[in-house]
């Protein structure tokens, strides 16, 4: 008979955000006459750039077209979309990144979750507490995270480096070490981030146990403080122990669309083997590539016009997360976040777990956002708000809120 994987069933309940949904839905129905504002799931409002717009109505066309038609994409994604790639957000920056080392994907949360499909399954994992799920989820699906232990609300297997209050929401690095670490900055959940000095510490560290760094930058984008890097490979060395992934979901609102690719150095190796060629054969064999249309549509947010269409979207949800700090502020919560991440990170009040204020925001205000326990047993007491939503209905939000 056939076996199924076993690791599936030590999951904890259902992915986080399913089980908002359903609570959502739940609540919808039983008061129809409720408006509810969703400041939760981090899903843009904004349309698409009229560039992204323009460059795909062209792209459809040539697909019209039999001497412009375009079948399978080359297996790396197409050489104009990784060339953008490598001298915008790579060589502006002063990091020597090559074209051979971009790998157009479906988005980051794919090549999260996809990524650990190269490494062996005794790799010991580290990751920030809070975390954004997939990391955990994914590698427990492998079989690399041991077993759930619902008391602890932890795996027994994973190294958890806690993000608290007093370390700015920034972990610190771990006594027992690790074979793969998981880094995202600017931070999901918390909205924190590190400098470039702590993150040459965290390089030098990889290099010096010898670990691999996932790093997670999809939101490199909202950066505004200027000692923020806008990628790991700011940092000497760190072509030889780390991985990065990026999105255009949040940059330029493709979280419809689906974009986003990850930077495999040449450099990086165990035991001789080239990761870059590791990752070049489980792309071609599990992944038939990111259609043309939406490629050139990649390829257009890098022009002048796209690049100021973008960032006007951005500098909108970063002005929607100042409302909601400064408001929650003047209600009088303690808050993080909100400055280089489009994420707002608060205390809950009156010792409410990150559940119960889940319920009496809903319940209460008719607004929907994110309990800090789904993130990681440090996330418990804490609350997420995101400000992707309209600017209308984030100042709504906020009277609401202040309202209690």
């Amino acid at each position: 008979m056939f076996q199924i994987n076993e690791n599936y069933l030590k999951l904890p309940g259902s992915y986080l955000f399913s089980t908002i949904g359903k609570k959502v839905k739940e609540y919808s129905e039983a008061h129809p006459d409720k408006e509810l504002i969703r400041l939760g799931i981090g899903d843009v409002t904004l349309p698409l750039a009229p560039a992204v717009i323009e460059a795909m109505h062209k792209a459809v066309d040539e697909m019209g077209r039999a001497e412009t038609f375009r079948g399978y994409s080359p297996e790396l994604g197409y050489e104009f979309l990784r060339r953008a790639i490598v001298e915008h957000d790579y060589q502006k920056r002063g990091a020597d990144i090559t074209i051979d080392e971009i790998f157009i994907s479906d988005g980051a949360k794919s090549d999260s979750g996809n990524m650990g499909d190269i490494f062996g399954l005794n790799n010991r994992v580290a990751v920030c507490d809070p975390v954004y799920p997939v990391y955990i989820d994914s590698n427990a699906m492998s079989g690399r995270t041991g077993d759930y232990v619902e008391s602890l609300g932890r795996w027994s297997n994973v190294i958890y480096m806690p993000c608290t209050a007093e370390t700015n929401f920034a972990p610190e690095l771990p006594k027992e070490e690790p074979d793969i670490i998981y880094l995202c900055y600017p931070n999901n959940p918390t909205g924190s981030t590190i400098t470039k000095d702590e993150l040459q510490s965290w390089v030098d560290y990889a290099l010096k146990v010898g670990a691999v760094i996932i790093y997670d930058a999809a939101y490199e984008a909202y950066i505004s403080e200027d000692n923020v890097p806008h990628t790991i490979y700011e940092c000497k060395g760190a072509k030889g122990c780390a991985i990065e992934l990026r999105s255009f979901s949040k940059n330029a609102g493709f979280t419809g669309t689906r974009l986003g690719f990850a930077v495999v150095p040449m450099d990086l190796k165990c035991k001789g083997v080239s990761l870059n060629s590791l990752w070049a054969r489980r792309h071609g064999t599990k992944f038939n590539g990111v259609p043309y249309i939406i490629q050139r549509a990649g390829e257009a947010v890098y022009t002048e016009e796209g690049q100021t269409q973008t960032k006007a979207q951005v500098a909108y949800y970063m002005n929607n997360a100042k409302v909601i700090y400064d408001g929650l502020k003047e209600a009088g919560y303690t808050v993080s976040g909100g400055v280089n991440a489009p994420y707002i990170w608060l205390k809950t009040p009156d010792k409410m777990s990150s559940w119960e204020f889940f319920d009496y925001l809903l319940d209460k205000a008719n607004v929907v956002g994110t309990p800090g326990s789904g993130f990681g047993p440090s996330g418990e007491g804490y609350f997420r708000l995101t400000s992707f939503g309209s600017y209308e209905n984030t100042v709504r939000a906020m009277e609401r809120i202040r309202a209690l």
